[in-house]
């Protein structure tokens, strides 16, 4: 009887232990991070300038002593608004599903119109959960989209943007392991705070009214010290839900394909990225799309923009870490030719990213990065060169100058360039 006893006993714990659910650990992890920024002159940028983009062409203003290119003064910042708190979910598993969360956020909104007033607010940055069985893994929630998670070893804010994607988005995504090293990715995205952009500006409503998510494919492989990544993104919005004609059905398509590469031995690693984009302005790349045809009905057909964005980064070390960073741009205009309005000189619609400029016809970018980490903390100094060729937009008596048959301002071609240097003290906790 005793030892029937202990066997129930013993099988009634072992039933109890398997029909529980594990318990999760929760972790509490962020970094304290300052910035220190000088510019040679303004740049389009966000978060008081730290999130750079491209330098602002030049401006000129008549004053007593001759004309003066008011974007060429020189500016100065310093913050601790991108400080980073995030909260971790771990080593929860039921019924062999390994399931597992991420919440984050930092201080970044809150200031005023002029970028450098006011009091950073607390948003969202991420928060997904994932959930992982033998050879499957899901995702679901807001998270890095699959073609900007690979990112350069730069710690300016901008982490290389816009010579690559940055976009954080509302994503269903699943990933397959089916060979060794080799594994398929599929997702299903929307957008919320980098969206589209159109006729009426930067807006989620286009892709909203277009009822299509944003649909990504790619192809995985991992082996020791070496990954790839190779996909294709299809983007399908509605610029205009209603006009005068009534509802409207057309609508553009546009396909953006990509390729990563990344090798690391030792304390060197090199990253390599590339992106064919057509109007990959959701992506915060440099584009956009215009009119090529209206209709009769009123209906309108459009065509996208086509850019080259690619970047290397290259690192060594690990106490004391030397990183260069280089980048390119090429905008190749339109895909097809863009409609004349009434004048004949400008298109009935051209629309074209935000953090960027129509008349941009190709931009370089070259960063040497030095960072010293003394255990948690790190220090950082930055020098960020960036240089953009812009077209000129206006003959001398205001006619548009765009080059209908590929959307490019082609006349005029002149380089602007700004010099930033940049400074970094960063504690990780």
């Amino acid at each position: 009887m005793k030892k029937i006893i202990t066997i129930l006993a013993f099988a009634a714990a072992a039933f109890s232990a398997f029909a529980q659910d594990s318990k999760p650990s929760i972790e509490v992890h962020g970094f304290i991070r300052n910035f220190y920024a000088f510019d040679t002159r303004e740049m389009k940028g966000l978060t008081e300038d730290f999130f750079t983009y491209v330098p602002l062409d030049e401006k000129f203003v008549a004053v007593p002593s001759g004309n003066v290119d008011v974007n060429g003064y020189p500016n100065f910042r310093f913050a601790a608004l991108t400080s980073r708190l995030w909260v971790e979910v771990k080593g929860y598993e039921v019924e062999g599903w390994k399931v597992g969360a991420r919440v984050e956020g930092d201080f970044y909104n809150g200031l005023g119109d002029d970028k450098v007033t006011g009091t950073a607010n607390f948003r969202l940055r991420q928060a997904f959960v994932t959930l992982a069985k033998k050879d499957w893994t899901f995702k679901a929630g807001q998270s890095w989209h699959p073609m900007a998670a690979d990112m350069p070893d730069v710690f300016s804010l901008n982490t290389g943007a816009p010579f690559g994607p940055f976009s954080r988005t509302p994503l269903a995504q699943m990933d397959y392991k089916f060979a060794d090293g080799f594994s398929l990715t599929g997702a299903a995205l929307w957008q919320m705070q980098y969206t589209s952009t159109g006729p009426d500006g930067k807006s989620a409503k286009y892709i909203k009214y277009g009822c299509t998510p944003e649909i990504y494919l790619g192809l995985n492989y991992k082996a020791e010290g070496l990954t790839m990544r190779a996909g294709i993104n299809m983007l399908s919005i509605k610029p205009v839900l209603r006009d005068d004609f009534g509802f409207r059905t057309d609508r553009i398509t546009t396909f953006t394909p990509f390729f990563y590469a990344q090798y690391a031995k030792d304390l060197f690693s090199v990253k390599f990225k590339t992106v064919f984009a057509e109007a990959g302005d959701h992506v915060n790349l440099n584009g956009g799309y215009g009119v090529k045809n209206v209709q009769e009905d009123g209906n309108r057909e459009y065509t996208p923009t086509r850019n080259s964005s690619s970047w290397i980064s290259l690192c060594y070390g690990k106490k004391v870490q030397a990183i260069l960073f280089a980048g390119y741009v090429k905008n190749f205009g339109t895909k097809e030719a863009l409609a004349a309005d009434a004048t004949g000189k400008k298109p009935v619609g051209f629309w074209f990213s935000g953090n960027s400029f129509d008349n941009l016809n190709q931009m370089a970018r070259v960063t040497p990065t030095i960072i010293y980490n003394l255990g948690k903390v790190a220090f950082g100094l930055e020098y960020e060169m960036t240089t953009v060729q812009y077209g000129q937009k206006t003959d001398a008596s205001g006619v548009s100058l765009i080059n209908l048959s590929n959307g490019l301002y082609d006349q005029g071609l002149h380089w602007i360039t700004n010099h930033r240097v940049q400074g970094l003290i960063k504690y990780t906790f």
